[in-house]
Order: C-alpha cells, then structure tokens, then sequence
C-alpha cells in the first residue's frame, strides 16, 4: 500500500514527513537538508529552479524569483493585504482573470495555487526518490486562521502538483499531534506558532489519544517576513541618510539587503550583535559605495517590539473562546522559526506565565504532524482521534446588509446547520445566497466567500416561502451551501468557490502545464546527466590517448581522434540524444584502445627478452635490461 505522506507548505520553508517504523520521519532532499525554501524562479533561459536553486539566484534574478507566496494564495486582487505585500516583494502581482492576486514571472501570469503546486511537486519527488514508489496520496498543513478561499486554494495547489488531498490539517493542531502522540494524561495545551509569513494561537485538550481544540486565533499577514521588512526598512534608511541613495529604488540591492537581514536576524537569535557588511551594493558618480552596519540584538528588539505585541492580542482572544485562562494552560509548545528569537520566548513566557516547551523542532513538528494524520488515514496509526474547529464564523447577508451566522468559530468540525429563511418581498420569485466568512456584524466589511441563486420560488406574500439554507462544514474546514424552497423542493447547492478561485477546467489546465514543466526538467536533468557522462568519458579518452598512444597503430587513434572530436561537437550542440549517441560511440572506440594496449603488454610479457629478468630474483624494471646481455 503506498504510503501518505505529510507536508508541511510553508511561507519560507517546506518540509516532508513520512510514517516509519510507527514514528514520523523527516525526509531530507537532494540536497541533504531536512526543509526545502519556498521559493520558485524562472531563469533567462526558461528553466524552472525550486528550493535552495532558486533562492541562490534570487538576488540576480528578483523579477523573476516568487517567495512567500503563500499570503497571497485564496486572496484577492483588491484584498489590502495584497496591496501591503505588492510594497514587501521585487516580483509584479497582477490581477487574475477571475480577480484574484496572481503573480508576474518569466513572462507568464502564475495563480499562487500554481506557485504552490511547483513546490509541492519538489517535495512529492524528493518524498518518491526516499521511498522508491510513487506517491498520490498527501496530508498538506494550512494555518489555523486560513479562511475557505485559502484552503480551497491549497487543495487546488495539491490537486496540480498531481497529489490526492486526502486532509488539510491545521498546522498547530498538527504540531500538536506530534508534540502529544505519546503523552497519555490529560493536560490544556497552546500551541504558538509564528512562522514566516502567517500566526496562529491554538488551545487543545490533549489525553488518551484525543486531541480536541477548543479553540483558534491568529493573523495570517504576520511572520518572519514582516521581521526582515523592519530590517531592511532601518538599514536602508541608515544607508540613505549617510549616502543620500536610497536602495528600496534598486531592485538588485534591495534582494541582497533582504537576504542580509534575514541572516542577521538568524545570527541575533545567538549572539549579542553581528555585522551586515554588504561590499559594491551600490554606487554614485564618486565610485562604488559599500554598507557595513554592526546591529545589536536590542536594535532588531526595538525595532519588531510591535511585531511581537500583535502576537498577543489573537492570545488573550483564543483563550478568552475556549473558556481558560493563561494559568490553567499545563504547556507552551513553540512552533516556526520565529519562536527561536529569544524576546519572541520571553514574551510568551511573560504572558502565559510559564516557561515554554522547546523539546520540539519548530521547523520540523508540523510536518511529523501531517504525517502522523496521514497515518491515521491510512490506518497505520491506531487510537487517535482528532477534533478541530473552524477558525471564522460562516453566515449569510440578511436584510440590510446584516451577517447572520449560521456556524459560530471554534466550531468543531465536521459540522452541520439548517436555518429557514424567508422572501423580503412579495411575489418574490427568487432569492440570492451570499456567503460570508468574519465577525464582523455587517456582511460587507467580512470574507465574502461566493454566492448563488434560488429561482423558482412561487409567488407568494413576503414571509410566507420558506427557504432553508444548509451549511455543511467537512473535516478539511471546506465549506458546502445549499439553498431548498421547502414548498416547491426546488435546491440549489455551491461548493464555495472564492469569489474567484480557480474552476475545474482552470486547473486541469494547470495540471498540464506541471506535467510539461516536469516533462521539461526531466529533459533538462537528462541533458546534464548525458553532458557530464560525455565530457568524463572525452577526459579518460583523451588521457589514455596521450599515455600509451604510441602503443596503438594510426589508424586506430585516427578513428579515436575522430569519435572525441565529435563527441564534443555534440556536448556543443547541447542535444541530450545526440550527447548519448556519440558517447556510446566513443565507448566502443575507446575499448578498443583499451584492448590494443592489453594486448601490446600481453605480447610484451609473453617474448623472451620480457621473461628473462624473472629469472633473475624476480627483477621485472627496465633499467636493469643490461641483465640480459650478460646472461646472453
């Protein structure tokens, strides 16, 4: 049976997880690391670089290198976190045909959902490479506070890379698993986990195998990338005001002050200062200018102290929904990288009055909690069982524009509602379902999710039809509405659909489009591997030509000239068919010099001047040749 495995999609970094051996294991890429940066980029010459490649040519390639693009995934063109996040990234966002934000690269137009599928299809392979089967089959994590345009989205994302979503989990509930798969006493737990672009606030009950959230917060517009901004906005500002340039205008500089705040940032979780020495990063009519700043870890504390406050308020918020306070919590466990900043640690433990739990791997337990679900799917994993919520209250637009809910947040889900309605209006013949996602009291300042017609109805006075509008909420937090005039039995159903989103035929087409992009890489891997087997087998040609040439007749180094000459004029052509064919020719040719000079050493040891130093002590050196004339 083939194995599900557990991925962890995250804003800066990925990671993959497997069931072995009834534990979770990380499964590291080609590359030997045990998380995969989320970056895609489309080189000059058309290539598509994933991970570690893309991120190493980012700073000579901004244009075209699309990071963090999970804040845009389920969003909308006009969303304002999509114009905050056009000020963050060197890469063009654009409108997508159906109004949501996709983005610019390579000369093409990507939805997120496609960006996304690209890395996931990195991680199907590296996860297929370790287990020597194919994989169909994955439980991908999302942050708790997604709403169903993200999460849709993300399965979309899954379904193009060519994997069946068999769960979106939430990723402090996934982390959660991991941290309590082996603890059996009931205990409250909170799950805190900033990461790179997105956090969340998690409050669990957790005992004899039973992992039930009790409640969830979070901001998805927060994370370590904002950390890096406040970096690069005070080094830029520190570098303008002593060289009035002002680097935010270039492109090329602006990446590589990225990058160095992201460093620094790492470097300041340990040491009390570091310095960003950033040599040619720019330069006026005087000549290159360089920017060498020491920042202090009290620098980068100031500067994100408001950062690290707007953690808070979804804290007091999640524990006030689940109905404890901060000391009835038993543990803290720390999830994403950001938690690794000591003031991020002191705030939390400053808060919930503890200390926190840091026994696990912030970058590495959601992904073992995606795998450790996929084996709870797929029945390796026994005595589990897990109850989540729904982040955002789901209703519909009544009159006067006010948002009826009809399933409140922290709703455990799967979850299930009815409501009747009624007509406004007199002889109303049809009526339109509008679908929000919020908490705020009029629809119109919350998600609107989709929505959909119910035509037909009979005329009637106003009040009188009666319309009962069904939400049904699955394990994934995806959201199914229908609408039924119980007098007539006309329905009418959605299956929400961002107002935008991508429609069946939109990622079948996707789907093509990964399997050429992959049918392209193939190709590209293949004419590497047919270059380097060439240009290897033309280097120990050439250098047993040059050693025991004389030894071979000319007509056969002749031909021997003639197959390496060709062979490289084929590397030139850079045609992988080609490369293989002549290689194999000169494969031939090169055994038969192989076999001419065995059978020149052969013929030497087997004539007589050869045999006669053996008899001499074994002595078998040319310089003792004289031997054989004295015995002559």
């Amino acid at each position: 049976m083939a194995k599900v495995i557990g991925i962890d999609l995250g804003t800066t970094n990925s990671c993959i997880a497997v069931m072995d051996g009834g534990k979770p294991k990380v499964i590291e890429n080609a590359e030997g690391a045990r998380t995969t940066p989320s970056i895609v980029a489309f080189a000059k010459d058309g290539e598509r670089l994933i991970g570690q490649p893309a991120k190493r040519q980012a700073v000579t390639n901004p244009d075209n290198t699309i990071f963090a693009v999970k804040r845009l995934i389920g969003r909308r063109f006009d969303d304002p976190m999509t114009k905050k996040d056009m000020e963050l990234v060197p890469y063009d966002i654009a409108k997508g045909p159906n109004g949501d934000a996709w983005v610019k690269a390579g000369g093409e137009e990507y939805s997120p959902s496609q960006i996304s599928a690209f890395i996931l299809q990195k991680m199907k392979e590296t996860a297929e490479s370790y287990l020597g089967e194919t994989v169909t089959q994955a439980v991908i994590t999302v942050p708790a506070y997604f709403n169903d345009a993200q999460r849709q989205a993300t399965k979309d994302a899954g379904q193009i890379a060519g994997l069946e979503v068999l769960r979106i989990i939430n990723e402090p509930t996934a982390a959660a698993l991991a941290y309590g798969l082996d603890k059996q006493d009931g205990k409250t737990i909170a799950v805190y986990d900033l990461g790179g672009g997105t956090f969340d606030i998690s409050i669990l009950e957790i005992g004899d195998g039973v992992f039930e959230v009790k409640s969830t917060n979070g901001d998805t517009f927060l994370g370590g990338e904002d950390f890096d901004a406040k970096l690069v906005e005070y080094l830029a500002a520190d570098f303008k005001k002593a060289e009035s340039i002002d680097l935010t205008k270039d492109k090329l500089a602006l990446q590589r002050l990225k990058e160095a705040a992201e460093k620094a940032k790492i470097e300041l979780s340990s040491a009390q200062s570091t310095e960003v020495n950033l040599p040619f990063i720019t330069a006026d009519q005087n000549g290159p200018k360089h920017l060498v700043k020491t920042i202090t870890r009290a620098d980068l504390e100031r500067l994100v102290a408001d950062l690290i406050k707007r953690t808070m308020e979804p804290c007091k918020k999640a524990l006030a929904d689940a109905g404890v306070t901060a000391s009835e919590i038993s543990e803290v466990v720390l999830v994403g990288g950001m938690t690794r900043m000591p003031k991020v640690r002191e705030a939390v433990k400053e808060f919930f009055g503890k200390e926190p739990h840091t026994g696990v791997n912030p970058d590495e337990v959601v992904a073992m909690g995606a795998a450790i679900q996929a084996g709870v799917l797929q029945g390796d994993v026994k005595d589990v069982l897990l109850l989540d919520v729904t982040p955002l209250s789901l209703g519909i637009e009544t009159l006067g524009g006010v948002f009826t809910r009809m399933i409140d947040r922290n709703t455990t889900i799967p979850a299930k509602k009815s409501q009747v309605y009624s007509t406004a209006d007199d002889n109303q013949q049809a009526v339109t379902i509008r679908v929000f996602q919020g908490e705020r009291e009029m629809a119109a300042d919350n998600k609107l999710l989709g929505q959909f017609d119910l035509v037909g109805i009979p005329p009637a006075p106003r009040g009188v039809p009666q319309i009962e509008v069904t939400f049904d909420i699955d394990a994934n937090g995806l959201v199914n509405v229908s609408a039924k005039d119980k007098g007539t039995g006309k329905e009418q159903q959605i299956r929400i659909q961002a107002s935008g989103g991508l429609s069946d035929s939109d990622i079948d087409q996707m789907v093509k489009d990964a399997e050429r992009f992959a049918e392209e890489d193939k190709k590209r891997r293949e004419a590497a591997e047919a270059k380097n087997n060439a240009e290897s087998l033309v280097h120990t040609t050439e250098a047993q030509l040059a050693e025991h040439g004389d030894k071979v007749d000319a007509s056969l180094k002749g031909e021997i000239e003639a197959a390496i000459a060709e062979t490289k004029s084929a590397i030139e052509g850079g045609d992988a068919e080609a490369m293989k064919a002549k290689a194999q020719e000169l494969a031939t040719v090169a055994m038969k010099l192989g076999q001419a000079i065995y059978e020149k050493e052969q013929a030497a040891a087997a004539s007589p001047e050869a045999e006669a130093p053996k008899a001499d002590d074994g002595v078998v050196d040319a310089e003792f040749s004289e031997v054989d004339d004295n015995k002559a």
